[in-house]
């Protein structure tokens, strides 16, 4: 492997990369090298993931043993919906507050902040008590899920533009994956391996320390042995004059009055709204649809989250290939077929009758919900670049926004006038792409990409490889 030199023009943290730069993009790298941990790029990659897959798995823990919570407490439907809902609702502030404040502070610190601070009420899960204290506790343990913000903005301050759409896809839905393996790891192996020396209601008390500790003990790491973008730390960096000082409120300001922001804020809704529903939703559905146990249900379950393994990463990396070929407007066609499709799948799933049906059906559904996910985010950092992370905290609380809306339709409905709701909701807002138009490129059916827009894209047309191992 060949080391790029970074220059000696300016202050900076490393004399060489080990990937391939744009100096005109503040020394992004213009490539993925999948099999490296080297510093800064490739090592603030996988810290993004791994922290935020470790949220992920913290943040729905408790999902898969609410059948056992439910019965121990004795609290209704609507109670389990309403703690559903304060999951992702707790959430929604800190996504819009953690994009201008990684615009100030980077995402490192601001990860292993989020880490510590959701592990500590995870760890309390065993004082539950009431359908009250479980909502309470889920509220604070959703803080974590703000993480999501982080691990977006950190891979748009490493990567290029051209490249942000996988490299953003890659470590969002390698993240989201901890919703399919917390499913997996904490209903259907530790939740029945810590039966074995103890009580249900005993068990499912003290489970939840596990991935607390884990959680912990990985923010701590994270901050010291990664860094805040491929020159250094943002302190360092204001202190040497390679980055200016950014006002929050500014940043956050500016992201808000554009139109963009709050068509993908809704589209974000449609996609990774309905995957936390899902998660949220599927073991319960298949346990008292099918009559199954609580072990085989959150097997089951698991599956949705497992397409994140791969499903995101293709639904960015589509989007940049695209982008070399098409510009935005390749992009954004992407973007509205993905909708439209899995609304269609919605429709499908809710009208399924046979368990193996229901579960091929999930499979294709869950691909094209996560796609969507990593085509929403391959648009974010051109919408406005110099206040991306405002933005990509506004469009990912538009996700956890959705995902109170549909909670509340499933807490209100019955299952499948709540899936209706939702099939129609998300095609809907697939019709939407229409209306995105960002300065500089073109749109879904008017504008033209600029000269730099077009001579940008066309550096990602030819042979050379972005995504390496």
């Amino acid at each position: 492997m060949s080391s790029v030199p970074s220059g000696s023009a300016e202050i900076k943290k490393y004399d060489t990369y080990y990937v391939n730069v744009d100096p005109d993009q503040d020394d992004k790298s213009t490539e993925i090298k999948l099999l490296s941990f080297k510093r800064p790029h490739m090592r603030a990659f996988h810290c993004s993931w791994m922290g935020f897959f470790t949220a992920f798995f913290i943040w729905f823990a408790i999902a898969p043993l609410l059948p056992e919570i439910q019965t121990t407490l004795g609290i209704s439907k609507q109670d389990i919906w309403t703690s559903n809902i304060c999951s992702v609702a707790g959430t929604i502030f800190m996504r819009f507050i953690n994009g201008p404040l990684c615009d100030k502070y980077g995402a490192r610190v601001l990860m292993g902040i989020l880490l510590c601070a959701c592990s500590i009420p995870c760890a309390c899960t065993g004082l539950v008590n009431s359908a009250a204290s479980l909502s309470i506790l889920r509220f604070f343990i959703g803080l974590g899920g703000s993480t999501f913000v982080c691990c977006q903005f950190w891979t748009s301050r490493m990567f290029t533009k051209e490249v942000a759409g996988t490299a953003n896809a890659l470590v969002g839905g390698w993240g989201n994956l901890g919703g399919g393996v917390t499913q997996l790891v904490m209903g259907a192996v530790l939740f029945p391996l810590f039966k074995l020396g103890m009580s249900a209601e005993t068990a499912w008390r003290t489970v939840c320390i596990v991935p607390a500790v884990v959680g912990f003990l990985l923010g701590l790491i994270i901050t010291r042995i990664s860094d805040d973008a491929p020159k250094g730390n943002y302190t360092d960096m204001k202190k040497n004059g390679t980055m200016p000082e950014v006002s929050a409120s500014a940043s956050f300001r500016s992201g808000a009055m554009n139109v963009n922001t709050w068509i993908l804020f809704l589209q974000y809704a449609c996609c990774f709204g309905v995957e936390l529903t899902m998660n949220n939703a599927a073991a319960s559905y298949f346990r008292t649809t099918f009559e199954l146990t609580t072990e085989s249900a959150a097997a089951i379950a698991s599956i949705f989250g497992w397409m994140n393994l791969f499903a995101r990463g293709v639904g960015g990396f589509v989007s940049d290939k695209l982008n070399a070929k098409m510009g935005m407007r390749g992009r954004l066609i992407w973007q509205g077929a993905l909708l439209v499709v899995e609304g269609v799948m919605v429709f499908i799933f809710a009208n399924s009758t046979s368990l193996a049906g229901s579960i091929v059906i999930m499979v294709f559904f869950s691909s094209v919900v996560q796609s969507a996910e990593g085509s929403t985010y391959g648009i974010v950092p051109y919408v406005n670049p110099p206040v991306t992370g405002s933005i990509a905290g506004i469009v990912g609380a538009g996700g956890n926004c959705g995902a109170v809306g549909f909670g509340l339709g499933f807490r209100q409905l019955d299952t499948k006038p709540a899936f209706y709701l939702m099939a129609g909701t998300i095609c809907a807002s697939g019709l939407l792409t229409m209306f995105i138009c960002i300065k500089g490129h073109a749109g879904l059916f008017t504008g033209e990409d600029s000269a730099e827009a077009i001579a940008s894209y066309k550096k990602t047309a030819g042979p050379a490889q972005t995504l390496q191992v």
